[in-house]
């Protein structure tokens, strides 16, 4: 049939899938590469030393804790009457560090009672724990005779540091803890300068601060409450030497985050280029198994007055038309080939089904439009008929041969 616009169309509807190149070409070496954060910077043991002016009072708010509440580290003591009347504990019970017999509430906020099994206690005041393992005994069919108290205090802390005797961290128990009494546990305040020296209490991202010549006058602020999780300061006054080791440190930190950066950075160029060179040698393999012919390939087929008749490999990735495959590789000779004489033929999917040859008369340039749009199919074949006086000019060639030879052989005779 002549190759027009709709036969074009009608062509094209044939299904065809190109194949696709590995998806090592389409990966870049640095596709979802990051380099790693920097380590944590260990924080600084010294505060910036500026010559204080007067000092500011910022007490920290009142606070109304309540009960003391169990949480995970608490060691809970359990005991039972025995059946002589005598008070021990139950037996099983895991062993706390000053020999105590007790049980340490664990990471999942619950203890684990033989015959009784988890009994969660986070988050319970005494009087609920006793009241959730008085219902844990009764479901078990034990005994509910028992009494339960807090052994160790281990959740809630506060920590002291400073200009103090003895820095310490000092837990909170059932009664609630003051300033006064926090830093009698940690020697006193030790500086002999009470003009500059103030006491510092961080508490949930806010600095408060109460100057030691008010704290040593006013007893209301002795009587600051703590709460968990508080850390109290002494700071002393403006010194030089604490000034220079502040400065010496921030410098040490400095280089640290550097050397760290560093580091990370010459670990993330290190995976991209293993990951450059993996991408490399694979697709270098694929490249030489397509020079061996060792992959699965394509085909359409050119013959008749082609410039270089053979097997035209399909492209990768994208629909290749009759222009490709014409132009490929010097497309078809102009004195031999008749340019109004290209077919496609094109067979179809049953093996015993007809085979359809488009014809394009490729006299008229315009039609050559039609071969860019054509889109081939494996097994395709374009043939390109011979102009006929390159038939006549290889019949005579094909001739004079003979008659000079027959001629030959008469005048011999």
């Amino acid at each position: 049939m002549p190759m027009t616009a709709e036969a074009v169309l009608a062509a094209n509807r044939d299904p065809y899938r190109p194949k696709t190149l590995p998806d090592a070409f389409f990966r870049t070496a640095g596709t979802g590469v990051t380099a790693r954060s920097s380590g944590a910077t260990p924080p600084p043991s010294l505060d910036a030393q500026n010559r204080p002016g007067a000092l500011v009072t910022r007490t920290p708010p009142p606070v109304s804790t309540g009960p003391y509440r169990i949480g995970i580290g608490d060691v809970v003591l359990l005991a039972t009457k025995t059946s002589t009347g005598t008070v021990e504990e139950l037996s099983g019970l895991l062993a706390a560090q000053n020999s105590r017999q007790g049980y340490t509430v664990q990471d999942d906020g619950a203890i684990a009672v033989p015959e009784v099994g988890r009994v969660q206690l986070v988050g319970l005041t005494l009087e609920e724990a006793e009241a959730q393992l008085f219902q844990r005994l009764i479901e078990s069919q034990i005994d509910p005779t028992f009494s339960l108290e807090i052994a160790e205090f281990n959740s809630k802390r506060v920590s002291l540091g400073g200009a103090v005797a003895q820095p310490a961290i000092i837990p909170i128990t059932l009664t609630p803890l003051f300033l006064n009494e926090a830093l009698n546990i940690a020697g006193g305040v030790a500086t002999p300068d009470l003009d500059f020296a103030s006491i510092r209490i961080y508490r949930d991202g806010t600095l408060y601060q109460i100057p030691l010549t008010e704290y040593l006058a006013n007893p209301d602020l002795q009587r600051t409450q703590l709460v968990a999780g508080d850390s109290v300061f002494v700071d002393t006054a403006f010194a030089l030497e604490r000034a220079q080791a502040y400065f010496t440190e921030q410098i040490a930190l400095a280089e640290f985050r550097q050397r760290d950066r560093a580091q990370a950075l010459a670990e993330l160029e290190t995976e991209i280029n293993l990951r450059r060179a993996a991408l490399a040698e694979t697709r270098s393999n694929f490249q030489e198994r397509v020079e061996l012919d060792a992959v699965d390939r394509d085909f359409v087929y050119l013959t008749g007055e082609v410039t270089q008749p053979g097997r035209f490999a399909m492209p990768f990735g994208r629909q290749t038309t009759l222009a490709d495959a014409l132009y490929n590789d010097g497309g078809f000779s102009s004195e031999t080939a008749n340019p109004s004489q290209i077919y496609v033929l094109r067979g179809s999917s049953d093996i015993f089904g007809a085979v359809t040859a488009w014809h394009l008369d490729g006299r008229n340039v315009a039609n050559m439009l039609l071969a860019t749009r054509l889109e081939l199919r494996p097994n395709d074949i374009v043939f390109i008929a011979e102009q006929p006086i390159t038939r006549w000019n290889r019949v005579v060639q094909q001739l004079v041969p003979s008659l000079i030879n027959t001629g030959v052989a008469v005048a011999s005779n």
